[in-house]
């Protein structure tokens, strides 16, 4: 009887702690396709560059551009990326199959959209 009270408590635990665990950032691992506008008319606006999120661990998929960055259990997202000596910092928030937020550079800033391949 002991022993089967003990192991009831513990699958009430378990099942309390799945309950209460959030989804975990690999929820938005994939390819994804970021379209980047610019807020200013003598900056590049239009640009589009291919990511790739990785256990929450986020790369370029492309060899002219470095991204790399972060996102959260609950799809925050930090990014770094660059070209050659341009540098931009992006941050938003991704959700199941799409994502948006802001980016700021030297002389630019703007706001990026993102779409899961």
């Amino acid at each position: 009887m002991r022993q089967f009270r003990k192991s009831a408590i513990a699958a009430s635990l378990l099942t309390a702690l799945a309950i209460v665990t959030p989804a975990t950032a690999a929820t938005f691992d994939g390819d994804w396709n970021v379209q980047i506008a610019s807020s200013n008319a003598a900056c590049t606006n239009g640009a589009s560059v291919s990511i790739g999120i990785n256990n929450g661990q986020v790369a370029s998929t492309n060899a002219a551009v470095t991204a790399a960055g972060r996102v959260a259990e609950a799809g925050a997202i930090q990014v770094t990326m660059s070209s050659g000596m341009k540098r931009a910092v992006g941050s938003g928030r991704l959700t199941g199959t799409s994502g948006s937020g802001t980016w700021r550079a030297a002389l630019c800033s703007g706001t990026w959209t993102a779409q899961r391949n």
